[in-house]
């Protein structure tokens, strides 16, 4: 095993499932398509049931795609825009999806920053906002569950609680104990935390894209960041992906609002994405199931 990954070798818990079925939680609406879409598409493309669990709907986001900022039809109700944007992005990648019915937290700016509005996501008890994501479990059944490590990848607060919800739910949902009006206990047997966004993939992409002469969009961000390569977060599997590049390229323009379709992540000609990081990147958290590390596949281990 990879250092840091818990392996619990007992079955009790585990429901039948005798298909493959997968949950990606993700705390807002185009998450999913930029962390793990390439992966999602491959999976559903195969026949794999796939659901995205969204916490919220993105309610406090602003419009990001410079196209249409100040356009009043967006902005007039952003939020419904952005379920309709989901619905689209769902449909490209070949997922099912559903919101978990909470409000987005917003960015706060300030400092100090300001109090979380009340009632928001991540100010709700992670043991109570893991409830809708304990049925969900339970209902799908699912062996692998993708999150966000205990950083949230980024500091939103929403992606930090992200993580903490969602371990709670697969605690909760495993406990034959606890809330049993939420369906029978199933635990999850693969836990992994997405890592779609790394220094290693941009410098691999920056050196590409410079040895080819062409721009790279990685430099300014590069030389913002002063990491310790020691500490940078562990690669367990990489899931080769490259023929789905074009269907998450299209579920990311899909979330219109958020997204400019000319922006830095479409700038990397795919060929080279191809040539040079033709995967996507997951650590693996925690196994109910004997695992051999490196892998190529988030079922590996639990493959019928």
């Amino acid at each position: 095993m990879g250092q840091g990954v818990a392996v619990n070798d007992s079955r009790s818990g585990l429901g039948p499932s005798p298909a493959l079925a997968m949950i990606a939680v993700h705390a807002h609406p185009d998450d999913e398509s930029s962390k793990g879409g390439a992966t999602m598409a491959k999976y559903a493309a195969e026949g794999v049931r796939v659901v995205v669990a969204t916490f919220t709907g993105g309610e406090r986001g602003d419009v990001l795609n410079p196209r249409l900022k100040g356009d009043p039809a967006v902005e007039r109700d952003l939020p419904a825009r952005r379920r309709r944007e989901m619905a689209d992005a769902a449909r490209i990648l070949g997922v099912e999806q559903q919101f978990l019915g909470f409000v987005d937290s917003g960015l706060p700016d300030g400092d100090p920053p300001p109090p979380l509005p009340e009632g928001s996501f991540a100010t709700i008890d992670p043991a109570e906002a893991a409830l809708p994501l304990v049925k969900l479990i339970r209902q799908v059944r699912p062996q692998v569950l993708t999150t966000y490590d205990p950083t949230g990848g980024y500091p939103h607060p929403d992606h930090v609680h992200t993580h903490a919800v969602s371990m709670a739910a697969l605690e909760i949902a495993a406990d034959p104990a606890a809330h049993p009006h939420l369906g029978p206990p199933h635990r999850v047997a693969k836990v992994y935390y997405d890592r779609a966004i790394s220094i290693e993939r941009a410098v691999a992409l920056d050196r590409a894209l410079t040895a080819r002469g062409l721009e790279s969009p990685y430099k300014n961000w590069l030389a913002s960041r002063r990491e310790d390569p020691s500490a940078r977060p562990e690669v367990t599997t990489r899931v080769p992906v490259a023929d789905f590049f074009a269907v998450r390229d299209a579920a990311l323009r899909a979330h219109a609002s958020q997204v400019d379709p000319e922006g830095w992540f479409f700038l990397v000609p795919r060929q080279v994405e191809r040539e040079v990081w033709p995967h996507e990147d997951f650590e693996l958290a925690s196994s109910a199931v004997p695992v051999d590390l490196p892998e190529s596949d988030l079922f590996a281990g639990v493959r019928p």
